[in-house]
């Protein structure tokens, strides 16, 4: 364990930050999820609002620094191909 008052802080706010994070990231999951289990049923409007919801999300949180951009817009491209082939 840190020994010095300002070590002692930094490891206080990283355990913070880390449940923080963690949780969002939960978020994220979830409402990726959401749209796989809609386009899983067929169900193209729902699926639609669902990656609309999920979409923002991947937004905020690759701008916030949470996951890469890269890996939100693979994410917003395939849920996105998966969608358009359900007509």
């Amino acid at each position: 364990m840190a020994n010095i008052q300002s070590a002692k802080k930094r490891a206080r706010q990283g355990e913070a930050h880390r449940a923080h994070n963690a949780s969002q990231r939960s978020m994220l999951r979830s409402s990726l999820r959401k749209v796989l289990k809609a386009i899983e049923a067929k169900d193209k409007a729902g699926a639609a609002t669902a990656y609309q919801a999920a979409e923002a999300v991947l937004d905020r949180y690759a701008s916030r620094g949470l996951i890469h951009k890269n890996k939100a817009a693979r994410h917003k491209s395939r849920l996105a191909a998966h969608i358009k082939a359900l007509a």
